[in-house]
Formats: C-alpha cells, sequence, structure tokens
C-alpha cells in the first residue's frame, strides 16, 4: 500500500476513500465497539495515539496475525472476543454482530466465516480458550492462521456477501472502492 492502511481516510457516508473524514481503522472499531460494546486496537499503541482508541502492543512481536490475536485473547476478560482487521472497508455492525451472536451459540474455540472459497480468521470471534491453541503456535514458530484454525476446535460459518470480507491491501484496491 506504500502507507499504515489503518489510517487511509474513509468518507463517513458512503465508507469510500476520501481526502476528510473518519480514518479506515476509526470506521472498523466504531463497528467492532457497536457489535461488540468495546473495542482495543491491538498494534503499536504509539502510531495511533490521536485517535483515542485504547490500545495495546503485541506481546509476542515477529509473528503476524497469530500474535495479534494472541495479545488480545491475553489482555481480554472477555470470554468471546471479536477480531477484526483494520483492511476491510465494507464490514457492516450487522455482520459483526450476527457473527458475535452466531459464535455464542455454536460455543467453537474459533468461529471463522467461509465464503466458499476462502476462511476469514481475521474477522472471526475467538474464545479465550482458544489461547492454548495460539501460545502452541507460538512456541512452535507455526505462525499461518489456517493452519492454527485446522487444529483447533473450529466452525466455519457461511456467509452469503463475500464483498463484505474483502481487504484492500494495494493503492488500485483502495481506490476502486
Amino acid at each position: 500500500m506504500g502507507r499504515d492502511k489503518a489510517l487511509l481516510p474513509l468518507d463517513p457516508s458512503t465508507g469510500g476513500p476520501t481526502a476528510v473524514g473518519r480514518t479506515l481503522v476509526e470506521q472498523i472499531a466504531a463497528r467492532v465497539r457497536a457489535a461488540a460494546g468495546f473495542v482495543t486496537l491491538i498494534g503499536a499503541p504509539e502510531r495511533y495515539p490521536s485517535l483515542g482508541l485504547p490500545a495495546a502492543a503485541d506481546l509476542i512481536e515477529d509473528c503476524g496475525p497469530i500474535g495479534g490475536v494472541y495479545t488480545a485473547l491475553k489482555i481480554s476478560s472477555a470470554p468471546w472476543n471479536l477480531i477484526v482487521a483494520c483492511d476491510m472497508p465494507a464490514v457492516t455492525t450487522g455482520f459483526l454482530a450476527a457473527l458475535l451472536e452466531a459464535a455464542r451459540e455454536a460455543d467453537a474455540e474459533c468461529f471463522v466465516p467461509d465464503t466458499g472459497s476462502s476462511l476469514h480468521p481475521l474477522c472471526a470471534v475467538y474464545h479465550r480458550r482458544a489461547l492454548a491453541a495460539f501460545q502452541h503456535a507460538i512456541d512452535h514458530k507455526s505462525f499461518k492462521m489456517h493452519d492454527l484454525l485446522r487444529s483447533s476446535q473450529t466452525v466455519a460459518w457461511p456467509v452469503a456477501d463475500p464483498s463484505l470480507l474483502e481487504n484492500v491491501n494495494t493503492p488500485i484496491e483502495w481506490s476502486a472502492r
């Protein structure tokens, strides 16, 4: 992307790119807060002080998203934890609330949206009891989220509209929104 995706500006009325307005991470955080009641940004807190969001640095660095989810589960007191990457501008509060409710009913360690072509572990719900699986993956330097899901009690949740989970990774993808 060439810059911090979390700080990309969004037009609050459309959720699309604009020169002014909330950032991508602020929009995602607002949606998570509305769906789950609380939000904590996992990442370098010194990069986002102006956002006014609770933030925590990865407890274990250099292991990718597994380290971020591990940190979220480790610092959380909630049994269920809604994890959402900051680069999914189309995800909605309604989708996140439905995902969280379905996870509670399924009572799995990992509850992950499935679009038919792939699982989306960075917009998923993790129970705190999955912490042991994340610790095991870190201890064994197995940093692929899909490997962790295969070795855990994971429920795949069918998603009818995969566009909700599309992420942006390039300037072309960003400008196409």
